[in-house]
């Protein structure tokens, strides 16, 4: 699955410097379930979301709004959330929308130091959503999901199946295995169905089965950057060299990134985790200078992501 172009999004690097990146992101045919029309249609015209004081399933308290990040003062009591902190309805599902534009995967918690993950439930409640806001957030985490589990539909039944071996793409659908009297196998590349052996490592035995993200890093342009100097013939795409996800620099700023999906940082020019790049490029700006081991060339093979390791 190859990540499209979809505007640019900052990420930090560093204290010291901000890089913005542009996700290569779409996941196939479909509509965008991240729409500003649908966003409206499930939350303009309504009044401030208040909690009923005798639900026995909230801990209601006094006191201030955590998420009340523009001081609107609402209303309502505020609740507990699993990691301690306080919200109102109106003030969790604001947070949630700016976790959704920001490009996020997961509902966190919005104070500084607090990572703690809000399980889905937890914030459909609390935020009091209505069926149709619910199906919006499902939909729309799902589809962005889909290219952080590296989720593929089946060719032959249409259900999405997760490879378990990311260095095989002869891959196993349990559900047309059940259905049809034989196993039932395909391609993760170019999601034929695997018919016979293949002598290839790279690829399947069908005809035209060639990887288009291998393809977007051999044919992508060099990128000029605008705030460095002295650093020419760099690919103006590139694949995390951690998960193996397609960033594209949008020119501006230096050259160290923080990849959207693992959230590792490196080096756009030389490819070196970011602290190893600059312990090796000790002079003024070192985020802005060329890299002292020079350019890595295009990557010809996409580096599969070792969770956990």
């Amino acid at each position: 699955m190859i990540q499209r172009l979809s505007g640019t999004e900052p990420d930090l690097s560093d204290d010291q410097c901000q890089t913005t990146v542009r996700r290569r992101a779409t996941l196939g045919p479909g509509p965008s379930f991240h729409s500003e029309p649908l966003r409206q249609a499930v939350t303009t015209g309504q009044e401030e979301r208040c909690y009923d004081p005798n639900d026995p399933t909230l801990t209601l308290v006094d006191g201030e709004d955590d998420m009340d990040f523009e001081l609107n003062e609402y209303k309502s009591r505020r609740a507990k959330m699993s990691c301690g902190h306080t919200v109102t309805p109106t003030s969790l599902m604001n947070w949630c929308h700016r976790l959704l534009d920001k490009g996020e995967t997961r509902f966190v918690c919005g104070q500084p130091g607090c990572n703690v993950e809000w399980p889905c439930e937890e914030v459909y409640k609390k935020a009091l959503m209505t069926p149709e806001e619910i199906d919006y957030f499902d939909r729309t985490l799902f589809n962005r999901a889909k290219d952080y589990l590296d989720i593929k539909k089946c060719p032959g039944c249409k259900s999405l199946v997760m490879r378990k071996n990311l260095n095989d793409l002869r891959v196993f659908c349990p559900v047309c295995s059940t259905n049809e009297a034989n196993s039932f196998e395909f391609c993760w590349q170019c999601l034929k169905e695997w018919k016979r052996p293949s002598p290839y490592s790279d690829r399947c035995a069908e005809p035209g089965c060639v990887s288009l993200s291998l393809e977007i890093l051999r044919r992508c342009p060099e990128i000029i950057f605008e705030d460095m100097v002295n650093i020419t013939g760099c690919p103006s795409i590139r694949a995390c060299p951690t998960c193996g996800l397609l960033i594209e620099h949008n020119k501006e700023n230096c050259k160290n990134i923080t990849c959207r999906r693992c959230k590792v940082k490196f080096c756009f020019v030389c490819l070196k985790l970011t602290e190893e790049c600059l312990s090796l490029n000790l002079g003024k700006d070192p985020h802005y200078i060329a890299c002292v081991s020079g350019i890595a060339p295009r990557q010809t093979s996409i580096p599969v992501w070792k969770k956990g390791k």
